[in-house]
């Protein structure tokens, strides 16, 4: 817990302490070695004189030392103008080896497009090292610990809910089935029944960041088979217009937190510019969507097409949104029935929710909830769920308020931030054919 990260040496010149890092590189020439040592912070030079006597043993060593081992340094640090990195290094007096690393590298890990994705996926302990990868989750941490920062000054309250479930918690298809002792239960699709459940004893705002699984056999630039959700629950709305409300506060406040810490290092390394929004997401029905997209972009779909958003209409309405609008954002309202799930609350016959759609992609669908148990008990019996949820339905027996909610995907908003594909957005991918590492 003592160690002194890199980012932190000015504060030690001139003074002996102890260093530990990667070996990133070794330039060993005629009367003096160099390495450049590396951790999670930042990079130091380290300077070794090969004719002083006393440096003997260290030249030895570095003689032997292979590039990705960590080492142990202790010494002293020294302010030198003509170092490149940093205009400093660092002179050592002991260099310990604390592990070897294999000479053979199996991926480049300083040139991420040396090789193709997958084959550095394989190695993805080796490719984080990269200082591009490595960065995606210091931008992605600090997304989500603001949006934490976010909820918790809305008095929400974060709780954990299990992941292992006794009945699927969307609409029984698209689950992972697994052997619980002697019955079968479910990989969680989401946290909705307990979010709910939440609301109905009391909690009035939940959040939870967690683990998602979807069995979905999707080989896409965005689908993914576990995921991490963002979601969130909160009563006593009057409408699903609070929760878009609420929903656009949170991202509006959250891209300028990380704009502000990490907008420069986004620009240099993703080369993307984070815009944060400075007026009210735009908001549209989606029958006069596909109006609006058939008329000024020639777009049409089959009149069976139009009950759900597809992929080239989410493209084009961000397209809609930034031209008319200027926003990278856009809500989608009034889907049909029969694309949203039972526990939607209906008003003459349409769901009360939305798609939000950032860049070109579907991030978020919410809505407010059905909270009345007869009404709630109709609507699961018309998608044909029953037995499965009785539970459910139980938490809406004695009393609940109107509460809304919604989920995003943090690693798909990682990836619509950075632009990059969604196997880079997160530390480890998992989709229909990678179970590992």
């Amino acid at each position: 817990m003592n160690k002194i990260f890199f980012k932190d040496l000015e504060k030690y010149y001139d003074k002996e302490i102890e260093i530990s890092g990667f070996v990133e590189n070794i330039r060993n020439i005629k009367w003096v070695q160099f390495l450049v040592l590396r951790d999670s912070t930042d990079r130091v030079q380290v300077t070794i004189e090969k004719s002083e006597e006393k440096n003997k043993e260290m030249v030895e060593l570095v003689n032997t030392l292979t590039v990705e081992s960590t080492v142990k340094v202790t010494g002293t640090l020294k302010k030198n103008e003509n170092v490149r990195l940093r205009g400093m290094e660092f002179i050592p007096t002991k260099i310990e080896v604390t592990s070897e690393s294999d000479p053979e590298l199996p991926i480049n890990i300083h040139d991420k497009d040396a090789q193709l994705l997958d084959q550095r996926l394989d190695y993805r302990w080796l490719d984080l090292r990269n200082e591009y990868n490595f960065n995606i989750f210091k931008i992605q941490s600090y997304l989500v610990k603001v949006m934490r920062e976010f909820m918790y000054s809305k008095d929400f309250t974060e709780i954990h809910t299990p992941k292992l479930i006794g009945a699927a918690s969307e609409s029984g298809s698209e689950v992972f089935e697994v052997k619980y002792f002697d019955r079968k239960a479910y990989l969680a699709q989401s946290p909705q029944f307990y979010k709910q459940m939440a609301i109905a004893s009391g909690f009035d705002r939940v959040f939870e960041v967690a683990p998602v699984f979807r069995a979905e056999n999707s080989n896409t630039s965005r689908h993914t088979t576990e995921f991490t959700g963002f979601d969130l629950e909160f009563a006593y709305i009057d409408s699903y217009e609070d929760v878009m409300d609420f929903e656009e506060e949170l991202l509006t406040y959250a891209l300028d937190k990380v704009n502000v810490k990490y907008g420069d290092l986004i620009k240099e390394l993703y080369n993307k510019e984070l815009i944060v929004p400075k007026n009210k997401f735009p908001r549209v029905k989606l029958a006069d969507l596909y109006d609006i997209l058939e008329e000024k972009y020639d777009y049409k779909v089959d009149e069976e097409e139009k009950n759900d958003l597809t992929t080239e209409g989410e493209r084009l309405a961000y397209r809609y949104a930034m031209e008319e609008f200027n926003s990278e954002f856009i809500f989608v309202t009034d889907f049909p029935k029969d694309k949203r799930a039972f526990y939607h609350m209906r008003k003459n016959d349409v769901p009360q929710g939305y798609d939000l759609i950032y860049r070109g992609v579907e991030i978020t669908t919410g809505a407010q909830r059905e909270h009345r148990y007869d009404v709630l008990k109709k609507q699961a019996l018309e998608k044909g769920l029953d037995k499965d949820i009785e539970f459910y339905l139980e938490f809406f027996k004695y009393g609940c308020p109107p509460h809304g909610g919604f989920g995003l995907g943090v690693d798909r908003l990682t990836m619509l931030i950075l632009d990059i594909s969604i196997k880079e957005a997160m530390m480890l991918f998992r989709g229909p054919n990678r179970l590992n590492p």
